[in-house]
């Protein structure tokens, strides 16, 4: 999508649902059939789940729903020490496969916008796969697909950089959808840590920021909650994070990441929030003109305005942290070792020592 977006068409406010499910995980799956057997029965869960909680909040509040999300682990848990061929074979979607031709199912059938993150493969880099949030139309069509770009334990566009922008241009980094719903966007898990990924999909126009989690359950302040009702009122838009209802099928204490799905607005205020489990109360109506009015108005709260980006050019690129470009080898990718991704990290502590940062 261009920086310079064209001026929107008025948006009538809608119902934006961060559904909160439990993952069922396929790590324990004794073969692959059964871990693709229990991705297809949580893909029909998921569908039973919006469309009972589409009901309910319809009656509610009258607000339809438009917009659902869901957490990150939704299909198929997150892989423990499994070999990145075997994740593939077990868990990982194909970008035109049979997971995402039923995920469009459930959108058309329920008459939603449906985001949320699946591990999926590349044709281009057959060794690796991905992590991706995507968002699939009424129509049952996958109209954004947005690679994770930070993560600790899985690959990512940055590691294979220059050949990506190679294949797919620079603004595949970035992606925001216009569509009747607003400008929509997505961000991955922890990445909601970091500001710049959210400010530059709000500088291509995001109003809605999708955020598929799974994170920590506490009664106390986590950094993923603050981060979310900063997000939203540093870039004048709505944060709409659903988290994972707990996690079962791995050796994992299975409510470590439950609650705090939540809606958060244009001023950082959180609308609605969910408890523990399964929960569709994270639903809030969203008010796309009110953002709009916010953006054009001069104002100290209008934070999206009052950047003053020139200054941090030489901040960001003089020299880089985390080293890009370190699974090409040659014409291919190479497949991340063992240590591959501490090792990584390692060299980017040292780079911040080089910078007098330690």
């Amino acid at each position: 999508m261009s920086r310079n977006v064209a001026s929107a068409s008025a948006v009538e406010s809608y119902a934006a649902l961060a559904l909160q499910m439990r993952c069922h995980a396929v790590n324990e799956c004794s073969t692959p059939g059964k871990a693709r057997s229990r991705i297809r029965d949580n893909i029909e869960r998921t569908g039973d789940l919006i469309r009972g909680s589409k009901r309910f909040v319809g009656t509610y509040s009258g607000d339809a729903v438009r917009l659902a999300v869901l957490p990150e682990y939704f299909l198929s848990g997150f892989p423990q020490g499994e070999s990145a061929a075997e994740w593939a074979e077990r868990a990982c979607l194909q970008p035109d496969g049979a997971e995402y031709r039923l995920l469009g199912n459930i959108a058309r059938d329920n008459d939603v916008w449906l985001s949320g993150n699946a591990y999926e493969t590349d044709s281009h880099f057959p060794d690796l796969y991905f992590q991706s949030s995507f968002i699939i139309d009424p129509a049952g069509e996958c109209k954004l697909r947005y690679r994770r770009l930070i993560s600790m334990y899985s690959p990512t566009p940055h590691d294979v950089l220059d050949r990506y922008l190679d294949i797919y241009g620079e603004k595949a980094l970035f992606p925001v959808i216009d569509t009747e719903l607003g400008r929509l966007a997505c961000v991955a898990s922890e990445e909601i840590l970091f500001p710049e990924i959210c400010r530059a999909l709000a500088l291509n126009g995001a109003e809605v920021i999708c955020h598929s989690s799974s994170e920590m359950g506490s009664p106390r302040a986590t950094p993923k909650n603050t981060a979310k009702r900063a997000r939203a009122f540093e870039n004048v838009a709505y944060v709409v994070s659903a988290n994972s209802g707990g996690i079962s099928g791995i050796r994992f204490p299975a409510e470590s990441t439950d609650g705090h799905s939540q809606v958060v607005d244009f001023r950082g205020q959180v609308l609605a929030e969910a408890g523990p489990g399964d929960s569709m109360c994270a639903f809030a109506e969203v008010d796309i003109e009110a953002l709009r009015r916010r953006r054009r108005k001069p104002s100290m709260s209008n934070m999206l305005a009052r950047q003053r980006l020139e200054l941090f050019r030489s901040v960001y690129t003089d020299p880089g942290i985390y080293p890009p470009n370190t699974l090409l080898e040659g014409d291919g990718d190479s497949v991340p070792g063992k240590d591959y991704y501490t090792e990584t990290l390692r060299e980017a502590i040292r780079r911040l020592r080089d910078r007098g940062c330690l």
